[in-house]
């Protein structure tokens, strides 16, 4: 039955009332739109494995709920999408990409495209105008197969099939590179720079193609003037200019206003920006360009990074990108209909499209880079990262269809050309092309004593490269200090600092990637003016500088599941000695209670390091070390206390070797506390049995590699020896009898008489630390003594860094059981051997 659209109501008054609340546009909307979210979300889970970008889901949910599946039930479209409520949902949907290109436009920045040089600039070139002359091609087959097609005027449709071709989706781009960890490889880089300079120039065609369509038949009523397309283009010209001349200095002059050094942003600045957006789009749409845009052209004066920016980021984007934006997607689903495509001839036709599409594309960028003189295996895969479709590619058929320009059958052709695109862009790309992975030195000092043994035989400094971790600046004043105490005279520091980003599913992660693409991984760049204007950069920029300490930032930008490789990788490239990691939880108040968890999957990127490192780790646990330490300096006064607890082992040794590099430093009073335990306890054997059942989150793991426990004790006494010897006088010893290691080791933590304890993980527990195995762990990744020590509720104002040696042999852990046995005796002849193997008696 026909409605009248002034006759709809917007809200019921309620079933009991004897309403239907879906013969109501609200709450129609909102079943619509909770519909769309579900399934969408649902098939975004679906297609995770093959590691697809979201869009991909959202334009197949919406092809599931349109004509194609769903809604071949007639019941189903007549009471979920019926056709008066297509307004209803395309105008919000239309809020959405609206200020969804205004992300974009934010998210272009335009002086990068000026640097990006000729290379990238020639391949754009390349990658537009090949598929650009094949779709003009492909238009002709089409106009004179596709019925109904001959009625559109020749050159809307021909501008529209080029722009179809020959667009890069940029946002999607840029997310697929995320996700395959090539956003800063010369691949990527050029990818991100060419894709830059093809969505400009696809803008311009688009409000080409726009201002010359009209309504978009040849035979609908009176023809235009072309006196009328070129008042609009030349109108559109103008509106860029007034923008860029006069709307950019003034946001530039609110981003002022809106800096950090104004502790606040004014609300009023951030209401008038947004209206800002809808005002740009309703004169672009006066024009008679489509308002996306002035959004987009609006987004392009705002001025890139910045505390402005990002407020406006946070307060937009998850609204528009996690509920509006999917809305328009799937409402180009719900216009496509694959049953259109339904003879040889159709599929035929469909076949040709896709193959011009990704012939010209891929091959037109291929020559250009080939000429170029890239290898040839990046240049094709190149070619397949500029043939991403997706985002934009929907924007442009929405906007021909509106315009009559494309018919149902047509439309159908080319949205499946473009999921098909975008499908196959990741799973090609990682099957013809893998970053080459940089050579490493013959020499590389994987744990600190090595670094010991070669400078001693060599007789000359030697470097050690620390990768220093870190969320963001709750991190900075106490990494800036652990560093510094281990600088010393006979070793040169080599800092690599890396800033972690959790890679979302959110837009402004990828303007994060943007800012990182000059230092990001794998490229390492030493400081210049004009980079990283933040705080932290700032902080370890004063240290290189005062500290005289070669100091290199990186950022690693990735999902948390895969954080861990670019950590490692880095620190194999890098040759690094000792990697260390910011602990999961931060540090916010004057007492232990006040730790804030920041994620769990935070902890997971610290185990997969801890077990997968190339290097010796540590991880610090930071309760406001450093925030009262001077200047660094060779004037330094002694400021830091630090404590080392030895109790033997691999991990203990390793902690006093770094103990013995903090010992030169004129800032620091280092104590080394080794724990004995009260005679009458020795004999109480105790056995760890292998328990591979035990939840390894609650309970602690032992390595599995077999150990001479009468070698490591000579090994321990050796260490400490050496110790004593060398810094008798600079350092304290102390030995302390005790009955109860937890409170023995807590009343250390809870003094106050130190700023660090550093404290080895452990995976060979002494007879000590072996009693300890059946503790119920809250942080089991950092071995009994430092989970006490990091555990909340204990009263512990110490820092604490736990130190893991770098031993392949140790990798293999697994929980154990304890054993208590008052008789151990048959035990005894085996403790040559000892807790190596764990099931043996300690």
């Amino acid at each position: 039955m026909p409605f009248n659209i002034t006759s709809i109501k917007t809200s019921s008054n309620g079933v009991w009332q004897g309403d239907n609340p879906l013969d109501f546009a609200f709450p129609l909307l909102i079943v619509q739109t909770t519909l769309i979210l579900v399934v969408s979300r649902f098939l975004a889970f679906l297609f995770r494995p093959l590691r697809q970008p979201k869009v991909i889901a959202e334009i197949v949910g919406g092809i599931v709920l349109g004509p194609s599946a769903f809604g071949r039930n007639k019941e189903f479209m007549h009471h979920i999408f019926p056709k008066w409520s297509t307004p209803t949902l395309e105008s919000v949907a239309s809020i959405g990409l609206l200020f969804f290109l205004f992300l974009v436009g934010l998210e272009l920045d335009l002086s990068s495209i000026r640097r990006s040089g000729k290379r990238a600039f020639v391949i754009a070139f390349a990658g537009i105008s090949l598929p650009f002359v094949s779709g003009i091609g492909v238009a002709f087959v089409l106009r004179n197969t596709i019925d109904g097609l001959d009625q559109v005027g020749y050159g809307p449709f021909l501008v529209f099939m080029g722009v179809a071709l020959s667009i890069t989706a940029f946002p999607v781009l840029a997310r697929i590179l995320a996700e395959l960890k090539l956003l800063t490889t010369r691949v990527g880089e050029t990818a991100m720079s060419a894709a830059a300079f093809n969505d400009v120039a696809a803008w311009i065609l688009l409000a080409l193609a726009v201002a010359i369509a009209g309504d978009g038949t040849a035979s609908s009523g009176e023809k235009k003037s072309p006196v009328i397309a070129i008042w609009v283009l030349l109108s559109g010209l103008a509106f860029v200019i007034f923008m860029l001349t006069v709307i950019r200095p003034a946001m530039r002059w609110v981003a002022r206003r809106c800096s950090p050094e104004h502790d606040v942003v004014d609300e009023a600045y951030i209401c008038l920006t947004l209206a800002g957006v809808m005002v740009s789009g309703f004169m672009t749409d006066l024009i008679g360009i489509h308002s996306i845009f002035g959004a987009f052209v609006f987004g392009l004066t705002i001025p890139k990074g910045g505390n402005f920016a990002e407020r406006l980021i946070e307060r937009i984007e998850d609204f528009v990108s996690g509920l509006l934006l999917p809305l328009y997607f799937a409402s180009s689903g719900l216009k496509t209909d694959v049953a259109t495509i339904r003879d040889a001839k159709s599929w035929g036709l469909l076949a040709l499209v896709i193959t011009t599409a990704c012939a010209g594309k891929i091959l037109g960028t291929f020559a250009v880079a080939v000429m170029l003189k890239i290898p040839a295996r990046e240049s094709i895969a190149l070619g397949v990262l500029m043939n991403t479709k997706g985002l934009v590619e929907l924007i442009v058929l929405n906007i021909g269809k509106e315009k009559k320009v494309l018919n149902d059958e047509c439309f159908a052709i080319l949205v499946l050309m473009a999921l098909f695109t975008t499908f196959i862009t990741t799973p090609t790309v990682m099957a013809i092309y893998k970053p080459a992975r940089e050579g490493t030195s013959a020499v590389t000092h994987r744990k600190l004593r090595d670094l010991s043994a070669t400078r001693e035989a060599a007789g000359s400094k030697d470097v050690f490269r620390i990768l220093a971790c870190f969320h963001g600046p709750g991190n900075v004043s106490s990494l800036i200090s652990l560093v510094e105490a281990t600088r010393s005279t006979q070793k040169q520091l080599k800092l690599f600092i890396m800033h972690l980003v959790e890679l979302t599913e959110r837009s402004s992660s990828i303007i994060m990637v943007q800012r990182a693409r000059k230092n990001g991984l794998p490229f390492i760049n030493r400081f210049r003016r004009g980079e990283w204007h933040d705080r932290v950069a700032g902080a370890f920029q004063a240290y290189s500088q005062l500290g005289r300490v070669s100091v290199r930032p990186t950022t690693a930008i990735s999902a948390l599941s895969t954080m861990d490789q670019d950590i490692c990788h880095v620190a194999e490239n890098k040759r690094v000695t000792m990697i260390i990691l910011p602990f999961h939880k931060q540090w916010r108040g004057a007492d232990d209670e006040s730790m804030e968890n920041l994620r769990h999957g935070w902890r997971g990127v610290n185990q997969r390091v801890l077990k997968n490192a190339p290097c010796s780790v540590g991880v610090l646990v930071d309760r406001g070390f450093g925030s009262g330490s001077p200047t660094p300096g060779p004037t330094a006064t002694v400021a830091q206390r630090i404590c080392i607890i030895f109790f033997g082992g691999p991990d203990d040794r390793e902690a006093l070797e770094l103990g013995g590099m903090m010992a030169e430093h004129p800032a620091v009073k280092l104590t080394v506390i080794k724990f004995v335990e009260k005679e009458g306890l020795e004999s109480d054997g105790v056995m760890l049995r292998p328990s591979p059942s035990r939840c390894s989150e609650k309970n602690y793991s032992f390595s599995t590699a077999e150990m001479n426990r009468e070698k490591e004790k000579e090994l321990d006494e050796t260490i400490l020896a050496e110790f004593r010897s060398k810094w008798n006088g600079v350092a304290d010893y102390t030995e302390k009898v005790t009955s109860s290691i937890v409170e023995a080791v807590l009343t250390l933590g809870r003094s106050g008489d130190y700023d660090l304890i550093i404290v080895g993980k452990g995976r060979f527990p002494s007879k000590m630390i072996a009693k300890l195995a059946d503790r119920q762990a809250e942080h089991a990744e950092l071995g009994p003594i430092g989970d006490i020590l990091a555990s909340s509720g204990q009263g512990v104002v110490s820092s604490v860094l736990v130190v893991q040696e770098h031993d392949m042999a140790h990798a293999e852990e697994t929980p154990v059981a304890k054993i208590v046995q008052s008789d151990c005796e048959k035990y005894k002849a085996d403790e040559s051997s000892g807790a190596g193997e764990i099931s043996k008696a300690v």
